[in-house]
């Protein structure tokens, strides 16, 4: 059975991008644009990986790994941050509200997919 992988960005081509090559790479793949359906798209999808957006608009990414990690059903699931955010401090930030991996962007696929492989 194929991994589960929850995609959550606003940007429609980075979203494209990510769910294509994953779907590419064998993994079965639910993309979400809205950061305030995260939550309840995890909990129906149950994923072994959330890829998330840092900077959504009406929602953070820091407050949803936040909120993931204190709910008892997602808790276990690793979060893999992707940001354009990529200043000093900000990975330990990103850390420490409780991503388990975290991606600069723009994206290369040969450091996308590793990090992939490492938290599935």
């Amino acid at each position: 059975m194929a991994k589960r992988i929850l995609v959550v960005e606003d940007n429609d081509l980075n979203r494209k991008l990510f769910c294509d090559v994953l779907r590419n790479q064998g993994f079965a793949v639910e993309p979400v644009a809205d950061g305030n359906e995260v939550l309840d798209a995890a909990r129906r999808f149950v994923p072994n990986l959330i890829i998330m957006d840092i900077q959504l608009p009406g929602v953070s990414g820091l407050e949803l790994i936040e909120a993931a990690k204190v709910d008892k059903v997602l808790r276990a699931i690793p979060v893999l941050a992707v940001t354009a955010y990529a200043g000093k401090g900000d990975e330990e930030r990103i850390r420490d509200a409780g991503a388990d991996g975290y991606l600069a962007k723009p994206v290369s696929i040969g450091p996308f997919m590793t990090a992939v492989r490492e938290l599935v």
